[in-house]
């Protein structure tokens, strides 16, 4: 399962970094990944409402959430967000397999 996931560094990451100003973050997170059975394929540190974006892949959601709660309980990440990467193909075959009327909407 293909995944994005954004996050925010804390004081406390931003500590360290000025601490050790060329520590390799994602010779970490890839660490981190393998150890859960999946393959990083980026990381990158972005501009804007998020510090960092990570493409990986892992066997299940709850791998990202075993990560999830590794990262932010050491206390340098925040606001850690996963989005699931999709077939689109497959969603909308499988919508056009229920679209015949099973659902409603409201009033009708």
């Amino acid at each position: 399962m293909k995944a994005y996931i954004m996050g925010n560094y804390t004081e406390k990451a931003f500590q360290g970094f000025l601490k050790d100003p060329k520590t390799d973050r994602k010779a970490v997170v890839e660490k981190l990944t393998k150890a859960m059975g999946g393959t990083m394929h980026s990381m990158d540190i972005v501009r804007g409402s998020y510090d960092f974006v990570v493409v990986n892949e892992l066997n299940s959601f709850e791998d990202f959430a075993a990560v999830k709660l590794v990262v932010e309980a050491s206390g340098a990440v925040k606001n850690l967000t996963m989005l699931e990467a999709i077939d689109f193909t497959k969603a909308t075959t499988k919508a056009s397999e229920v679209a015949s009327g099973e659902y409603k909407a409201p009033g009708q």
